[in-house]
């Protein structure tokens, strides 16, 4: 079950937010404020917030946020100048509505940012890779690996499907991140190389590529 922050200071808003997410089934915190949002960040999967807040502004909020949690965030103001959604987007937001809204719309936009962000979890190991999908950690033979949140992302795209072929197209589509920018198909095949280039030596291989078709994960010794 997800966790969904809401950072709102409109009392009523703020509640009737509350009460229609968790009749869905989502966990829900809220904050008032930009500091309380940062208190309570640690319990949440996903931020919705607004741009007006009384002791900061949501773009640098939102900058914070992605910087302690990389959580997806979608901003819900009456802000409704091109320029302000332009900055909603630079500053990291995953997807960006303007009041008066629709409660059915923004729950399925909550489900496809969700979807799309495929909010990591758990822990992978076969006693040569380890990756902690929830601290963001990885090591291979005893030694610690860094890796970028695309290639975490691929990782548990290949994990979560191991032994099923995956299409170019396909992990395209699930690395869209979200703010109109597709990772293209370049792109892509480096994230695959430095990955395999992390995690694999002649004795471990992970990701077999389907010429013509895509890639699949093996998991180790394949």
């Amino acid at each position: 079950m997800f966790t969904i922050l809401i950072i709102e200071d409109d009392n009523a808003l703020r509640s009737g937010l509350e009460f229609d997410l968790a009749a869905e089934g989502y966990n829900v915190v809220t904050a008032e404020n930009g500091r309380t949002a940062l208190e309570r960040l640690d319990s949440a999967d996903i931020a919705l917030m607004d741009v007006n807040l009384p002791d900061t502004e949501g773009f640098e909020l939102c900058r914070e946020i992605k910087n302690k949690k990389n959580i997806p965030v979608i901003f819900l103001t009456c802000r409704d100048l091109e320029a302000d959604e332009l900055n909603g987007f630079n500053s990291g937001a995953d997807d960006y509505i303007t009041k008066p809204f629709s409660l059915p719309v923004l729950r399925k936009r909550i489900s496809a940012v969700l979807k799309r962000n495929e909010v990591l979890g758990d822990v992978y190991s076969d006693g040569f890779l380890t990756v902690d999908f929830t601290k963001l950690t990885a090591s291979a033979g005893g030694k610690n690996i860094s890796f970028t949140p695309t290639e975490y992302k691929l990782l548990n795209i290949f994990i979560k499907s191991k032994g099923s072929v995956l299409t170019r197209q396909i992990l395209l589509e699930k690395l869209w991140d979200g703010k109109g920018n597709f990772v293209d198909e370049h792109t892509l095949t480096v994230n695959i190389n430095r990955i395999r280039g992390k995690i694999e030596d002649d004795d471990h291989k992970y990701i077999k590529t389907v010429y013509g078709i895509g890639y699949v994960w093996n998991g180790e010794n394949q």
